[in-house]
């Protein structure tokens, strides 16, 4: 009697479990689900046919945001990539191929695409050397792209975010937004303005649902870190694989390069709810590179 009373509580408990169990974990997908559930927005990311920002269109397009591509690459390429995230995410994809260097394509660009609730500033290039021996047509092309293309991008799509009362502007600004590096003024000074420009920003739309946040990643396995993991080798006699590992120790204690869909991962929590009362940071993703 005892045996069976005890079988039939522990039956019950068991059952309990599992119910409370399964209960808890469909609040968890659906919290999950609304939290990330980006349906019915529309996202512009530039710079996003590669590397990092193409990791934040697929992360976007797969937590349901129609995405808005700019970029390079030769038209089969692009369309390559266009159809591919549209097929694999539902979505609808966008190619605009302004050059972010000129302010009239970006004018262009925008008034193109007047219904952008995520802005993601992503385009970038590099050039390094002292300042010595630093071209000043490559300190021009670097502040032009690096960061008045993410001026005129902001200006031009915060009306139409607060006239719809919603919006969300994610700069990428680099480790080097926030620390300085050898040889490389002009990359370092444009980051450094970028966060400048996502704190100014902020602040100018703090009393609405708008955020604006930076993040800073560090190395990320890019074509650009690439090319520079490429003349370290070259310039030292070291392999690739030699020179990528001294370069990871150099910088970011984790020995590890950040994922692009790492970084788009964060992107989405910034476009979340979770993130309503987030806004004007500069979002250390570098493996404790800016911790020492």
């Amino acid at each position: 009697m005892l045996t069976g009373a005890f079988r039939h509580s522990f039956r019950r408990l068991h059952s309990s479990k599992l119910l409370l169990t399964q209960s808890s974990k469909r609040r968890i997908s659906q919290g999950r689900a609304i939290g990330t559930d980006l349906k019915g927005r529309n996202a512009l990311v530039t710079g996003s046919t590669s590397g990092i920002g193409l990791g934040i269109a697929r992360e976007l397009a797969r937590h349901g945001a129609n995405v808005v591509l700019n970029g390079f690459g030769s038209a089969e390429e692009v369309e390559r990539i266009r159809m591919g995230i549209s097929s694999e995410f539902g979505v609808s994809v966008h190619f605009d191929p302004a050059n972010l260097s000129s302010s009239s394509q970006i004018r262009q660009m925008m008034s193109n695409h007047t219904d952008i609730d995520i802005l993601v500033n992503n385009a970038g290039i590099q050039y390094v050397a002292p300042i010595t021996d630093f071209p000043e047509e490559k300190w021009d092309e670097i502040i032009a792209l690096n960061l008045s293309a993410s001026f005129h991008t902001c200006k031009a799509v915060l009306p139409n975010m607060q006239r719809r009362g919603w919006g969300r502007i994610i700069n990428v600004a680099s480790v080097h937004g926030l620390v300085a590096s050898v040889n490389k003024c002009a990359y370092v000074a444009a980051k450094h303005g970028l966060v400048g420009l996502t704190k100014t920003l902020a602040l100018e739309t703090a009393e609405t649902d708008i955020t604006v946040n930076c993040i800073n990643p560090g190395w990320v396995l890019t074509s650009l870190v690439k090319a520079q993991i490429e003349v370290n080798a070259a310039q030292t006699g070291k392999t690739f694989e030699e020179a990528k590992a001294a370069i990871l120790a150099q910088k970011q204690p984790s020995r590890q390069f950040v994922k692009p869909e790492e970084l788009g991962e964060v992107v989405v929590f910034l476009c979340s709810p979770a993130a309503k009362q987030i806004t004007g940071i500069s979002l250390p993703v570098d493996g404790g590179w800016t911790a020492q």
